[in-house]
């Protein structure tokens, strides 16, 4: 009997400790993914600046420099440009990209499709450099969650462990 209570208590701890590693590394993927997008859009400024390339071609070279998940925002967008306004598509790419940003992250991003395609080189340009400093925020409020989120979480394991183990032991 002692053998089977050590085994289900040993298997809460290892579920508990799981799930609050699954939810801590949610805020820490999230933070990745905003410094992601910035480094890209860094990427697109520069190349909307000196090469004078049409910004699907453009949105095609930055995906292949950039992780997985961000990437796929780059390159569908790229390819729904061909078929939708660059707002539209740019869009499109957000909303179904499988990242870990929330909404008020992906609302921000949003934000650079508004005179994408529909300005001058400066006009593009400034929309970025906003866009960039809007992502800057978000990614200071994304490391205060992350920070704050995984000791929480933390701490939650060790509680939900102890009153396991309390119990267990109360009733043994």
């Amino acid at each position: 009997m002692i053998i089977i209570k050590f085994i289900s208590l040993t298997a809460i701890l290892l579920f508990s400790s799981y799930i609050g590693i699954i939810i801590s590394n949610k805020y820490k993927n999230r933070v990745e993914d905003l410094k992601e997008i910035k480094r890209g859009l860094n990427i697109f400024e520069t190349k909307i600046k000196y090469t004078y390339e049409p910004v699907p071609e453009i949105f095609k070279e930055i995906s292949g420099n950039l992780k997985e998940n961000i990437a796929n925002i780059f390159i569908n967008a790229s390819r729904n440009m061909h078929k939708n306004t660059a707002k539209d598509a740019w869009d499109y790419a957000i909303e179904v990209s499988n990242t870990s940003m929330n909404k008020e992250d992906k609302e921000v991003i949003k934000g650079l499709g508004k005179l994408l395609g529909k300005t001058d080189l400066d006009g593009q340009v400034s929309q970025i450099e906003l866009t960039d400093i809007f992502i800057d925020t978000q990614i200071e409020k994304a490391e205060k969650e992350y920070t704050k989120n995984e000791k929480l979480y933390k701490t939650l394991r060790s509680c939900f462990w102890t009153c396991i183990s309390y119990s267990a032991y109360i009733k043994t």
